[in-house]
């Protein structure tokens, strides 16, 4: 349990200098229905109040994810757009040749590398800074897309575990039903987080936050996070022996 109040102003705060250092006017955030974009989307309001924007991409998304950004949006008064991807992912498959027989985390990787293309689009319209909205336990594990929803300028909750996302989205007023659903990355029908890592994201904190786990989860999150290194850094450069 963290002092909920003094780190949502400081987050305020480190948001407002981030935006200042760069030149820049605002924040633009992708709005997902989820947690993380809500949390992120309710601190940018309150640093900036009329230069956030939020930005709705449904990509053959779930219609309740959509109810739920409306809900945020609304609720918060945040300035929003909705950009409707679908036929673009569309023309994206038959330039490319899908053929549907793919690995379905080939196809549904594009969703999140076209959302972070229309996120930079307005970031440059607007002189405004795009706002990542990963987590501590995404982070750990690599459960984020490269160059997809990790394509961003600054990222205001690599430093929070999941649970910890929750404490804030209850101090920045972030409706219960956006709270109380399951973390999911809305990448296909059904597609759940913990599903898909296979550990619950009570054990996964836990774990990062105290070293405390089962061998089962430990072996999970070591391995997770071992394969997904790649995805947290600069790509390798080769440096010859000589010139």
């Amino acid at each position: 349990m963290f002092d909920v109040e003094r780190v949502a102003n400081e987050l305020v705060e480190w948001l407002k200098e981030r935006v200042y250092e760069a030149a820049a006017k605002g924040i633009v955030v992708g709005i997902s229905g989820g947690v993380d974009s809500a949390v992120v989307a309710a601190a940018s309001k309150k640093a900036f109040p009329n230069d956030t924007l939020g930005i709705i991409m449904p990509c053959y998304s779930n219609l309740q994810d959509e109810k739920d950004a409306m809900l945020l949006v609304n609720k918060l008064g945040i300035k929003y757009k909705k950009v409707v991807l679908d036929e673009v992912y569309d023309a994206i498959l038959k330039a490319v040749g899908a053929t549907g027989n793919e690995n379905r985390l080939v196809l549904a990787n594009i969703k999140p590398r076209l959302r972070m293309t229309t996120l930079y689009y307005h970031a440059a319209l607007y002189n405004y800074l795009v706002a990542g909205t990963g987590n501590r336990s995404e982070l750990t594990v690599g459960y984020f897309t490269k160059y997809g929803d990790s394509g961003v300028d600054i990222m205001p909750l690599a430093s929070f575990v999941k649970h910890e996302v929750w404490e804030l989205a209850r101090y920045f007023n972030v409706p219960e039903e956006i709270i109380n659903k399951a973390p999911s990355a809305g990448l296909w029908e059904n597609q759940t987080d913990e599903k898909e890592m296979g550990i619950t994201y009570k054990e996964l904190d836990e774990y990062i936050l105290t070293g405390n786990a089962t061998e089962k989860v430990k072996r999970i999150v070591d391995e997770l996070n071992r394969k997904s290194q790649h995805k947290r850094e600069m790509p390798k450069i080769f440096v010859p022996s000589s010139r």
